[in-house]
């Protein structure tokens, strides 16, 4: 089996080496990220600038490719130029920071890489984790985590997928592993809606023009059965089952028309 693991936090984020050590066991794995942080990028791809690889030791002295470019571009020249087969699973993460929530998903950097390498059909799955700031340890560009849970949920979930495939209807796997817990029980959720309010915060330069942060407030209110309620108010393990198509009510619209 090949495994292409990528992320969007960084191919020298320690989630990418928890990520590594989980699924070695299931077969070849090559990391292939961004050579920086590319969190919220979403599913964006580099058209307009060249697209530069280098071949880099991560912590573990294992070898993996830096991409100058998104998430999509990595999993993208992972396929198409790096490897000589086509990977039979894509893991992205894992990810410092949960992501959850239908309005925020495809921002996601995490979950978006692994939309790529659904769109070719080939399994993907995304897990993230959630991160209580007071946890984080960071010393030489790494964070210190405690990555046991993620790493055995990984493990079981990609080692079914592999022997089974994913199930009918699904592209995509999008796990969430809430932070402080051993508790392995796993809850198959829905996407629930945003997650986040936003805040724009307008500042000037010593030259007296505006710029903008765009940050957010996180919401408390998650709908029950989604990702964010199992995830926040349940303390549990989330997996929501995602799909490409985008596609609305077909006769709902002609209708709509017809009217």
């Amino acid at each position: 089996m090949k495994i292409l693991i990528t992320n969007d936090d960084g191919v020298f984020s320690s989630g990418i080496l928890a990520t590594r050590n989980a699924l070695k066991p299931l077969g070849e794995t090559i990391v292939v990220a961004p050579n920086a942080q590319q969190s919220g990028i979403g599913r964006a791809i580099s058209l307009s600038k060249p697209i530069r690889i280098d071949e880099v030791k991560l912590r573990d002295e294992s070898m993996a490719y830096s991409v100058h470019g998104t998430p999509t571009d990595a999993v993208t020249l992972a396929m198409f130029e790096i490897m000589d087969e086509t990977p039979d699973l894509v893991v992205s993460g894992i990810n410092l920071g949960e992501n959850i929530g239908g309005g925020e998903i495809t921002t996601s950097g995490t979950v978006s890489a692994a939309m790529e390498a659904a769109s070719f059909n080939i399994p993907a799955i995304a897990i993230s984790m959630e991160v209580a700031k007071s946890s984080i340890k960071f010393h030489d560009g790494y964070f210190d985590l405690d990555y046991f849970l993620a790493e055995k949920i990984l493990y079981k979930i990609a080692k079914k997928v592999i022997k089974n495939g994913l199930p009918d209807g699904v592209d995509l796997l999008n796990i969430n592993i809430p932070s402080g817990v051993e508790n392995e029980e796993i809850e198959i959720t829905k996407l629930g809606g945003r997650v986040f309010n936003p805040i724009i915060e307008r500042r000037l330069d010593p030259r007296g023009k505006p710029y903008f942060w765009v940050d957010g407030i996180a919401k408390t209110d998650h709908e029950e059965s989604t990702d964010g309620y199992t995830l926040k108010n349940n303390k549990k393990i989330s997996i929501t089952p995602l799909k490409l198509n985008l596609t609305g009510n077909l006769n709902s619209l002609k209708q709509w028309m017809d009217e």
